[in-house]
């Protein structure tokens, strides 16, 4: 049996300023953190028979983590398109809009599209490559949008769209 997965899928290039931002001020804090833990590491290692160290097995094992966020972010914020300019027509849904929806049973939430780097940073984040948000995009207000899933189908009703600045 082998281990082998499938690689992901390529995920959309998008991101807004402040999301680029929040990115980048995480590539630094990495590195931060990483010296911290080598200067960890040292000391651990100094303390004698490595095998049973469980300080500095726990610490190469923080490190590798690091190293390898850190590796994906260098990666990743050259190949990024920062969309900091709103749409011209502001009646249909795209990247960044704020769309307010109504559902089945009569709650409102809402929800910013943003790019897949940055949908975890706040709650009401949703990526512009999730199901709910490719049904939403280039929809209107007043439109009915329906996802279905292997357990349910949800309807949703567009109720508002804005864009922030």
């Amino acid at each position: 049996m082998s281990r082998w997965k499938a690689p992901r899928p390529k995920s959309s290039p998008y991101i807004t300023p402040k999301g680029y931002q929040t990115l980048e001020s995480e590539l630094k804090n990495c590195w931060e953190k990483r010296k911290h833990v080598v200067k960890a590491i040292t000391a651990a290692a100094a303390e004698g028979d490595r095998s049973e160290n469980a300080e500095y097995i726990y610490r190469k094992k923080e490190l590798r983590g690091i190293d390898s966020r850190i590796n994906f972010l260098q990666k990743r914020l050259p190949t990024l398109t920062i969309v900091s300019k709103k749409p011209d027509n502001q009646d249909c849904i795209y990247f960044g809009a704020m769309v307010t929806l109504e559902k089945e049973n009569g709650e409102e939430v809402t929800y910013r599209i943003v790019g897949p780097d940055e949908h975890t940073h706040k709650k009401y984040f949703i990526s512009m490559d999730s199901p709910l948000a490719k049904a939403l995009l280039k929809k209107s207000c007043d439109e009915e949008v329906i996802i279905n899933n292997e357990i349910q189908q949800m309807r949703y009703f567009i109720v508002e769209i804005r864009y922030e600045s």
